[in-house]
C-alpha cells in the first residue's frame, strides 16, 4: 500500500549534501540543471525549455510535499532532487499489498554525475523512510539505458523484481528495471 507522506520541515544531511523541501528561491538552480538535455530524459521527463516551466515544476514540488531538493553543502546550490513517490502496485506483487511502501526517484545536475553524491542522498533518504516514516519497503525503477541510475541502484543494494516498460511524461516507452529495498535488508 502507498504510505501517506508529507516532507514539510524535513532536513536530512550527509557529509556533502543537505536534503530539504524545495523553496521558491530555488527556481534558478532548478532551471539550471533541469534545462540541460539528458538530465530529465534519464528520469522520464523532458528537459525544461523555459524558466516558466521550471517555475511550474517548483510549485508542484512545494505543493505536493514529496520531493526534496538535493543541496551541495559547500556551495548551498540545489543540484538535484529526490522524490518519495507513489509506486506501481501492479508491478510490486501481492506480497507488498499490506505493507507501507513508496518509490524513490532522483535527478542530478550533469555537472555532478559520477561523484558519488546520489548514492549518499538515496542512502540518507532510505534511512529516513525506514526509521522516521516506518516504511516496510522502498521501490526504485530505472531505464535500462540509464547506466548512472543502475550504478546507484547496485551500490545501495536494491533487489531486482522485474523488467517493465515505463511510459515517460512525454509519451514515449522505455524499457526499465523495477527493484526494491526491504527494511529488513537495509544495510545502514
Amino acid at each position: 500500500m502507498n504510505a501517506p507522506i508529507d516532507l514539510s520541515g524535513v532536513r536530512l544531511e550527509t557529509d556533502d549534501l543537505i536534503l530539504r523541501p524545495f523553496e521558491e528561491t530555488d527556481l534558478e538552480d532548478l532551471y539550471e540543471y533541469a534545462r540541460v538535455p539528458g538530465v530529465g530524459e534519464m528520469a522520464g521527463w523532458a528537459h525544461h525549455k523555459s524558466m516558466e516551466e521550471s517555475k511550474e515544476v517548483l510549485a508542484m514540488f512545494i505543493r505536493e510535499k514529496k520531493t526534496l531538493a538535493v543541496v551541495e553543502k559547500r556551495s548551498g546550490k540545489v543540484i538535484g532532487s529526490i522524490g518519495i513517490e507513489t509506486y506501481s502496485q501492479e508491478h510490486a506483487g501481492e506480497e507488498f499489498q499490506p505493507l507501507l511502501c513508496r518509490d524513490i526517484g532522483y535527478a542530478l545536475s550533469k555537472d555532478y554525475w559520477g561523484k558519488g553524491l546520489m548514492p549518499q542522498a538515496v542512502k540518507r533518504a532510505l534511512n529516513f523512510c525506514f526509521d522516521d516514516l516506518g516504511l516496510d519497503a522502498v521501490f526504485c525503477g530505472y531505464f535500462k539505458r540509464n547506466h548512472q541510475s543502475r550504478r546507484v541502484n547496485e551500490k545501495i543494494g536494491f533487489q531486482y523484481i522485474c523488467d517493465r516498460v515505463y511510459t515517460t511524461r512525454y509519451g514515449t516507452q522505455e524499457d526499465g528495471v523495477f527493484t526494491v529495498m526491504r527494511k529488513e535488508n537495509w544495510q545502514r
